[in-house]
């Protein structure tokens, strides 16, 4: 049985992303909110998750911001001091330096995103990697964990509030559309789907 997280995904140290935005576009719509968790793993080779960072995030200068997006976040102004937002690259490097120092703790050779629709958070953390010209990335530029791929295999369900039902996971719906709510949620299914085969 494996029993240290840097043998348990080929020396990857995985890492749940949550990326609420102002539209499907990574290159023209704005990034609203970031959400990373990392993971830790047990004696017995039992996933589970760690440490937890959650950002709002300014839109850039020029960025589309889609008013359907904004209804459906429940945000009606990205600009308000009140959501003591900060600007992309300075939220990115912040998260990128927790993660760093987590996958050195690890023993991981580098970290790869997991996230529900994992093509699309991932779409939109390189966006704000080239609009910054960042260089010491510690994600993998395109392998991911995606749950909507690992629930559909598991539990026959790709919608992130069916699959966490079916995994045994309250979902409030409430909460929902919010990052560090569906970080949370995802980061929980992800540890429970991994520890189905626990090897």
């Amino acid at each position: 049985m494996i029993k240290k997280l840097k043998d348990r995904f080929r020396g990857f140290f995985p890492v749940v992303f949550d990326i609420e935005t102002a539209g499907f576009n990574p290159q023209t719509d704005a990034v609203l909110e970031i959400a990373a968790i990392t993971f830790k793993m047990n004696t017995d080779g039992t996933l589970f998750p760690n440490k937890k960072i959650a950002r709002n995030i300014l839109p850039f200068e020029g960025s589309n911001i889609e008013e359907s997006a904004l209804k459906f976040l429940k945000l009606d102004n990205p600009f308000s001091e009140k959501r003591e937002a900060l600007y992309e690259v300075d939220a990115i490097k912040e998260i990128y330096s927790l993660i760093r120092s987590e996958q050195k703790a690890n023993e991981c050779q580098r970290s790869i995103l997991v996230a529900h629709n994992a093509a699309f958070d991932q779409s939109f953390i390189n966006a704000i990697n080239i609009r910054h010209n960042l260089k010491r990335i510690p994600l993998h530029p395109f392998s991911t964990f995606d749950t909507v791929s690992l629930a559909g295999l598991v539990y026959g369900e790709t919608v992130l509030s069916k699959a966490c039902e079916a995994s045994g996971i309250d979902y409030n719906k409430e909460k929902a559309h919010n990052a560090l709510y569906d970080a949370e949620v995802t980061s929980q299914l992800f540890c429970n789907i991994v520890n189905k085969f626990n090897i």
